[in-house]
């Protein structure tokens, strides 16, 4: 196992970037929640969409840059999950960055490696494929968070299931990651069915749905467009 560790931006050590540029976005929302980092993960290969996700474009910014910056409106410090061959990709290497320090593949290893690098702190883990992902959840989730738990995360609103890669994992997850992992476990949600986690049900029910596929990309450009443009009149 390798050491964890954050990566510098260009403008600072590793986090000095991110934490500035968040207490703005936190001055103006009024909703800083202490003893929470946020952490996205763009760590995958995307190879179901055949392009990488975090740089699909969405009104002008980049899937990456959207959904951190939704995350410094609410915390104080945001990092960016990568693995060790994307430091210098140009849609990460903006951002702080927190190298994935544990052996293994997939979303857990994300989650593991933020754990490992602030071990006192919980993570508001985000998936950087959610194009639908709002205020309000954040929100809600960061309000209602019980840290007496190992995470606090929404149910699937289509088969009610917990949604690991909105939620927020806590310190002690970390050992019963670890114990999982070891144990043959690769899933987080199937973690989170078998380990305590406080459960919500959604508000939205498309908030947390992801983009895979290069026609869940078009469909979702088209949800969005016809969002912004709001409704009609005849």
């Amino acid at each position: 196992m390798t050491q964890s560790k954050s990566i510098s931006t260009a403008n600072g050590p590793a986090g000095v970037a991110s934490a500035s540029a968040a207490s703005a976005g936190v001055a103006s929302a009024g909703a800083a929640s202490v003893g929470v980092r946020g952490l996205i993960l763009a760590g995958g290969s995307s190879s179901r969409m055949h392009r990488d996700k975090a740089a699909l474009r969405y009104g002008g910014k980049s899937q990456l840059d959207r959904v951190f910056e939704l995350a410094q409106r609410h915390l104080a410090e945001v990092f960016v999950s990568v693995r060790a061959d994307q430091v210098a990709e140009p849609t990460r290497a903006q951002h702080a960055m927190i190298l994935d320090s544990i052996e293994g593949t997939g979303p857990i290893v994300g989650i593991r490696s933020g754990l490992a690098e602030f071990p006192g702190d919980a993570w508001l883990v985000i998936a950087c494929d959610l194009p639908f992902l709002s205020d309000a959840a954040l929100s809600r989730l960061l309000r209602e968070r019980d840290s007496s738990v190992l995470a606090t995360a929404y149910r699937s609103a289509h088969d009610g299931l917990p949604e690991p890669l909105c939620a927020i994992w806590e310190p002690a997850a970390a050992a019963a990651l670890a114990d999982y992992q070891a144990g043959g476990g690769t899933c987080p949600r199937k973690f989170l069915i078998r380990h305590p986690a406080r459960l919500l049900e959604p508000d939205d029910s498309r908030a947390l749905d992801n983009v895979n596929t290069p026609e869940e990309y078009t469909e979702a450009l088209t949800t969005l467009d016809h969002s912004a443009q709001g409704p009609t009149c005849n």
